[in-house]
């Protein structure tokens, strides 16, 4: 199997009381990012850039204990490579179709 280079756009939102919350991006087990949200009232463009086997990948975020907010995320989709997503689950395949 090749390794495909995958890149997938997402907008992200939290909102949050009291203190910046912190979150994390995993793709399967494997930790993309953390970052604290320092923002009110707007959300992010995130990219994800992923290079892996053809196979399903499981892409989550998640709020860092102790907090006291809400994570969204939204439109999340493959800008380039030979991949689909839905319901967070990356699908890469060998070419594209």
């Amino acid at each position: 199997m090749t390794k495909q280079f995958i890149r997938v756009l997402y907008n992200i939102d939290c909102e949050w009381e009291s203190f910046e919350p912190i979150y994390r991006t995993y793709v399967n087990d494997e930790l993309f990012a953390e970052r604290t949200w320092r923002w009110t009232d707007c959300y992010l463009e995130e990219m994800l850039q992923i290079e892996a086997d053809p196979g399903e990948y499981v892409i989550r975020h998640e709020l860092v204990p102790p907090h006291l907010a809400i994570l969204t995320v939204t439109d999340m989709h493959v800008d380039f490579g030979p991949a689909t997503i839905k319901n967070n689950i990356l699908k890469i395949t060998e070419h594209e179709d």
